[in-house]
């Protein structure tokens, strides 16, 4: 292979023309670094080679350390330049972003580090998005903050940043209540908290709304406060797909304290839990017998049972639902070893029992922390979570691939008007996506 090469002389004056003869299988990566100050003859435009290693010059030994370089040759009859922009070291290069989107992910990671509010509420949409770009976007945007993350937990001597809490019940236990009379009270001891409520989503009309942050209006004047109310979008378990990032972000923005509050929910929706260092059970008075405790599901996931609404005329219900629940408690198996679960009685309301509340959860951190089993508790609900999200997306890949794509509404006609089984149809369509791989 021949190339008419050019040489600039040594004072800049003047092109010295050089024939070449370059082995045929000679990469012109490879080409241009053995003659780095030559232009190719006629109009060429070679744009976008990323040296990163010497891996992919197995032709040179002797060169200096190669560098993540981006060259940039043209050549005209007007013009002769050659442009060489050092690139960004490979933990920070990204690829495929725009400058524009660039530039938003730096805003909005320089802003949540710095603890702006705005910025960590537009991370969270961001997040939240289901348009292809934007997820993408946010993955960047994710791995920064991960990346900041783990930073800071080794200058804090490996302990986690924040105290994850997930609070969990039924509809009408005073979630919402107990969480303003909660937060208030860690705001005045100078703790910032970080609230993620999830509002269920409508079955038919798919709008939800979001009116947990009406309930809490001192707590959300505070300004070492912060409620972002979510939509469940017909996520199980009462949270979001989304709620682990959002939890991320916020350590991210410099709380202390996240609480992820559910949705009203039953006997076996207890998703926070994988999520969360402390999972808390709020309960009504009237919760039922003896029974209801016994059965197995969110119950058996509680570190901490409380009765709320222990006021008033309800004194004498909460004093027996919490006897009936300590006893039912002792029949579960121990899921740690410096921990038993404990079950109080508190009033949002008039506030009495938050404090003692308070104190047994900074015992259950302070033992699970030392014991080591909050970080490996931590560990394991990141692989648990990366597997809810595979089987999401799995789900979403199966229903857009193009060899079940238009087979679906067929079948699903079918299973309708009664010709084919569920399970025939669904192996159909199972055989036609292996078929399509």
């Amino acid at each position: 292979m021949f190339f008419f090469l050019f040489k600039v002389s040594a004072n800049g004056s003047e092109l010295i023309s050089l024939l070449l003869l370059i082995p045929s299988k000679m990469k012109i990566p490879s080409l241009l670094l053995r003659f780095p100050r030559c232009y190719f003859s006629r109009r060429t435009c070679l744009t976008s080679f990323h040296f990163t290693s010497r891996a992919d010059f197995p032709c040179i030994e002797s060169l200096t350390p190669v560098h993540p370089y981006r060259t940039k040759w043209i050549c005209s009859s007007n013009s002769l330049r050659r442009e060489l922009c050092q690139q960004a070291a490979p933990d920070q290069q990204i690829e495929g972003l725009s400058d524009k989107e660039q530039r938003l992910v730096d805003r909005l990671y320089s802003g949540l580090i710095q603890g702006h509010r705005a910025c960590l509420a537009e991370a969270i949409t961001l997040v939240e998005s289901t348009q292809s770009r934007k997820k993408k976007i946010a993955q960047v945007l994710l791995q920064k903050v991960l990346s900041y993350h783990r930073e800071q937990e080794k200058l804090n001597q490996g302990k986690p940043l924040a105290f994850r809490v997930g609070l969990s019940g039924p509809p009408g236990a005073g979630k919402s209540t107990f969480i303003e009379c909660f937060g208030k009270m860690l705001t005045e001891r100078k703790y910032k908290v970080s609230v993620l409520a999830v509002d269920p989503s409508s079955s038919t009309s798919g709008g939800s709304l979001l009116g947990d942050k009406t309930r809490m209006t001192e707590l959300s004047r505070d300004m070492n406060a912060y409620i972002r109310p979510s939509p469940t979008r017909g996520t199980l378990g009462g949270v979001t797909r989304t709620t682990n990032e959002a939890i991320l972000l916020c350590e991210g923005g410099g709380y202390d304290v996240v609480l992820v509050e559910t949705v009203g929910v039953g006997q076996s929706e207890f998703a926070v839990a994988d999520m969360v260092d402390m999972f808390i059970l709020l309960l009504p008075p009237a919760g039922g017998d003896e029974l209801q405790g016994i059965k197995r599901g969110i119950i058996e996931m509680a570190d901490l049972v409380a009765i709320n609404k222990a006021d008033g005329d309800l004194i004498v219900p909460a004093r027996r639902i919490q006897a009936e629940y300590v006893s039912a408690m002792k029949l579960l198996r121990k899921r740690s070893k410096v921990w038993r679960p404990k079950v109080m009685r508190i009033s949002a309301k008039t506030g009495e029992g938050i404090s003692d509340m308070w104190d047994k959860m900074t015992e259950f951190r302070d033992l699970m922390l030392t014991s080591g089993e909050l970080i490996a508790k931590r560990r394991k609900q990141q692989k648990v979570w990366m597997w809810n999200l595979i089987q999401e997306n799995m789900l979403e890949h199966f229903r857009s691939h193009l060899a079940v794509k238009d087979k679906i509404p067929l079948l699903e006609e079918k299973v309708l008007s009664g010709v084919l089984s569920p399970g025939l149809a669904a192996d159909l369509l199972l055989k036609a996506f292996k078929d399509g791989l």
